[in-house]
């Protein structure tokens, strides 16, 4: 249901179409302003990959359009007026939405809707709830990635199709029992995210990349999988399970105890669409990978982004959301290291390659030796594809086989720091736990949390236990 409590509270129907645009238009509206954010700072922070010359090709298209809110009230709360918005009749095209602020550390506490106009038709939607409480992703306190100048608090991002119009509305919580709002946060801004121009098509693995198609970035992204497909592939393949242990063998084989050699509890290796399969601009993200020792876990997570997108969209929302974490949020890469479709299609995430313990910003405090696959949609009132909860699981049995994890045990992780365990505190958590295992969050929602201990038990028949 439509959050319009603090609206009613003054005077503003969300719902009310002619009054909201009428108000917004009767006020002034700021300049827009592209987003922009400078290079990382941090470059002793990652491990440079090693690439070979490639000539660079042309970058690839998107943007994003940041753009200052304004109040839609007189009222003030602690200096911040508790209602404020912006209406647009006509921006460049976009299909994703988000609203950012200044600090990072503070919460928005009240409600954030939003409509927007079909660029085909020109008809507008109806008024949908973004996400407001996303604190809980992100990278852990007090490392480079947090602590870089350029993090930025923000909304979960909504995806909304292509779309030439658009109404906002941000409400500060009324509170309870008629006390006063809390103050919004400062510095709120609307962020129109284009995800660009269609993915390359996904020829076999093994195709090499078109000549002069692909920067030094893409190449060291491309690279960093060089030990399971050649470069410039868009598609990792599917393996049997005698052909993953016999990759297991070359990848960790000096790792590996005589029991594990003697009986490796392994999945057989799903297919994975590569970064340059759904169409990564890796001149956003900073260079180089930052790894962390292994993968003892993984958390699994919805995006809360909605669930209007077709499977063959499905890589334009993971550029939407690339393009949002790195340019809106102000993050070194996209947050979640893997990310699965409605359809069961799995996806690489944050660059570093598929089989390594690439550290994300998926689970604050839980960022060491674990792993953030990331289900496309919302599922706090849908439930999730069973395609999609069995892509989960086989993505599971193979990435945490591994590195030798049962996926029905349960493993010590250290917090980094967050809201249910202390800095410095050994948690007790299932292998394959949901993100609010380790943090206070609806996250991955209800119904996709659910099917999580189906999903155990199928990860742990696909490696043979």
């Amino acid at each position: 249901m439509s959050k319009i409590r603090g609206m009613r509270r003054y005077g503003i129907l969300a719902s009310s179409v002619g009054v909201s645009c009428a108000t917004a238009l009767a006020l002034p509206l700021a300049a827009a302003t592209a987003s922009a954010h400078p290079a990382s700072a941090h470059p002793a922070s990652a491990h440079p990959a090693s690439a070979r010359p490639v000539s660079a090709g042309p970058a690839v298209p998107g943007s994003t359009l940041s753009l200052p809110l304004v109040p839609l009230t007189p009222a003030r709360v602690l200096g911040h007026a508790p209602l404020q918005g912006l209406y647009r009749s006509a921006v460049r095209h976009f299909s994703l939405v988000g609203v950012v602020w200044d600090d990072v550390d503070t919460e928005l506490h009240g409600s954030v809707q939003v409509r927007t106009r079909a660029a085909a038709t020109g008809a507008w939607s109806g008024w949908q709830d973004i996400e407001a409480h996303n604190a809980d992703h992100g990278a852990d306190p007090d490392t480079p990635e947090r602590a870089n100048g350029r993090v930025r608090g923000a909304t979960a991002p909504l995806w909304v199709g292509d779309s030439d119009g658009v109404d906002l509305r941000v409400s500060a919580d009324t509170g309870d029992r008629g006390a006063p709002p809390v103050p919004l946060p400062s510095g709120l801004r609307l962020e129109l995210v284009d995800p660009d121009a269609e993915a390359p098509s996904q020829g076999p693995p093994a195709d090499p990349p078109p000549a002069g198609g692909m920067s030094a970035e893409a190449a060291a992204a491309s690279e960093a999988n060089a030990e399971l497909v050649p470069l410039g592939a868009t598609r990792i393949p599917a393996l049997d399970r005698a052909e993953t242990e016999r990759e297991l063998f070359a990848l960790r084989g000096d790792e590996l105890t005589d029991r594990q050699r003697a009986q490796p509890y392994i999945g057989p290796r799903p297919s994975i669409t590569t970064r340059r399969g759904w169409g990564a601009d890796e001149s956003l993200r900073e260079q180089g990978f930052v790894y962390t020792s292994k993968v003892k876990a993984a958390f699994v997570h919805h995006t809360a982004s909605g669930n209007n997108y077709t499977c063959a969209q499905a890589p334009s929302v993971i550029r939407g959301i690339y393009r949002y974490h790195v340019k809106s949020m102000g993050w070194r890469d996209i947050g979640y290291n893997f990310l699965v479709d409605k359809c069961g299609t799995i996806y690489e995430g944050r660059a570093g390659g598929v089989a390594k313990a690439v550290r994300g910003a998926h689970t604050m405090g839980f960022n060491t030796d674990s792993m953030g696959v990331a289900v496309i949609g919302t599922f706090t009132k849908s439930s999730p594809p069973a395609a999609t909860v069995t892509a989960v699981a086989r993505l599971a049995a193979w990435k945490l086989g591994l590195y030798g994890m049962n996926p029905l045990a349960k493993t010590y992780l250290t917090s980094g720091g967050g809201n249910l365990y202390a800095k410095g505190k050994n948690a007790h958590l299932n292998v394959i736990s949901g993100h609010r295992d380790g943090f206070a969050t609806e996250c991955p929602g209800k119904l996709l949390y659910g099917k999580l201990g189906s999903a155990r038990k199928a990860a742990a028949g696909y490696q043979g236990r």
